[in-house]
């Protein structure tokens, strides 16, 4: 029997709040306008702590240093040392969703370790949520729970082992006869395959689709797209996420951060089309042809989406652009092959603005075409939740 980690999907409701924390997927459980400790913290912390106003007020224990700062979504704030050697510091008011920090100690960047920590930026962040009281559609409801696997094959072309996530919609292991679509769901610049999951929420998010009957259900693929070894990350000051190139390129990385590992859309389509496809067709009861397979991914993966599935239109039915740039009709060599292009981007991105407009463009030219523009968001997760939840009601419907 295929080995599985069941990572959150299998939850019952009555598991403790604090055991949800730590799952990555924290629940929803505090009302938006109540002060609470962030959902992520460890058992016991009491900070970060989310503010009845939507502020944040974060607490750092060290004594001897001379400069603490809390980098949230990789701008840096100065924190306040007090007589007790407590630095803290309350934000402005966050948008909803969730969001990335760090502390930057004498200007090491260091992981709060009252945190769980999460992949972003190219290293190791904490992370925190501010409550959205239409977020229910991520939440962990009492409904039937998909699978998340985590799973290893072997790429000729890398010449490695390969690290995969894989989400099986409610029913897999029992409907053993039926086969599903496929979505492989790209990551963004400085992140890997778990962050669609542990950030992203996916699972959840389909599972809740699927019960309410808004999704034909379909597995998903979640790997990174890097290959090959690491390149040296050259240092770069923090700039606010929201300022990201409409292109699609990653945000500038947080100064003392790793190497950032080798992408190159070549290599990936290479990976994928040699090896995963047909790995992913082998083990998995999938509908194993063009008309069944997805391809999407947020800012740097939108990138990656469009240029492999433009490149092969013969293997992707459907493309989806999350903060990722856009399509126009001459970029499509065979518009026959095109059952839907989706673009989406957050309000305050610069992008939303002619977000619609190029999905009018692609109708006009006879290309099924779809926009979407998440209110008060920017190069932000909130975005990206809210744009799969979009682009999944709309794949594999004809």
């Amino acid at each position: 029997m295929k080995k599985s980690l069941l990572f959150l999907s299998l939850i019952v409701m009555s598991v403790s709040e604090a055991c949800l924390a730590q799952s990555g997927q924290a629940s929803n459980v505090f009302n938006a306008d109540t002060a609470h400790v962030s959902p992520y913290n460890l058992s016991g912390a009491k900070y970060p702590r989310i503010e009845a106003d939507s502020r944040v007020t974060f607490r750092f224990n060290a004594p001897n240093a001379q400069k603490v700062q809390v980098s949230i979504v990789n701008v840096p704030f100065d924190m306040v040392k007090g007589n007790d050697g407590v630095w803290t510091y309350t934000s402005e008011p966050q948008d909803k969703g969730y969001h990335n920090y760090w502390m930057i100690v004498d200007g090491v960047i260091v992981v709060d370790p009252a945190t769980n920590a999460f992949m972003g930026y190219g290293h190791m962040c904490n992370g925190f949520e501010i409550p959205d009281p239409d977020g229910s559609f991520y939440q962990i409801k009492d409904v039937p729970h998909g699978n998340v696997l985590i799973e290893n094959y072997y790429s000729k072309v890398a010449k490695s082992w390969r690290h995969i996530f894989i989400y099986t919609p409610p029913e897999y292991e029992k409907n053993t006869s039926t086969r599903y679509p496929v979505l492989y769901l790209q990551h963004g610049g400085g992140e890997d395959e778990r962050v669609w999951i542990e950030m992203g929420r996916t699972n959840l998010i389909l599972d809740n689709l699927i019960a309410e009957g808004k999704v034909k259900p379909f597995i998903v693929i979640m790997e990174t797209s890097a290959v090959g070894p690491a390149m040296p990350m050259p240092p770069r000051t923090g700039t606010p996420v929201s300022d990201a190139p409409v292109t699609g390129a990653p945000p500038a990385a947080a100064p003392g951060a790793a190497p950032r590992p080798r992408f190159s859309t070549e290599s990936y389509a290479n990976v994928m089309l040699n090896d995963m496809i047909p790995w992913v067709d082998s083990n998995f009861r999938t509908l194993a042809d063009q008309a069944h397979r997805a391809m999407s991914g947020l800012s740097m993966g939108g990138m990656y989406t469009k240029s492999i599935t433009l490149a092969h239109l013969d293997k992707f039915a459907y493309i989806g652009l999350f903060s990722g740039g856009s399509i126009a009709p001459t970029e499509i060599t065979d518009k026959s092959k095109v059952k839907l292009v989706f673009m989406s981007y957050g309000s305050r991105e610069p992008g939303s603005n002619g977000v619609k407009n190029a999905a009018d463009v692609l109708q006009q030219a006879g290309i099924k075409s779809a926009s979407y523009v998440s209110p008060l968001t920017a190069h932000e997760w909130q975005s990206w939740r809210r744009s799969l939840r979009e682009f999944a009601q709309l794949l594999f419907n004809n």
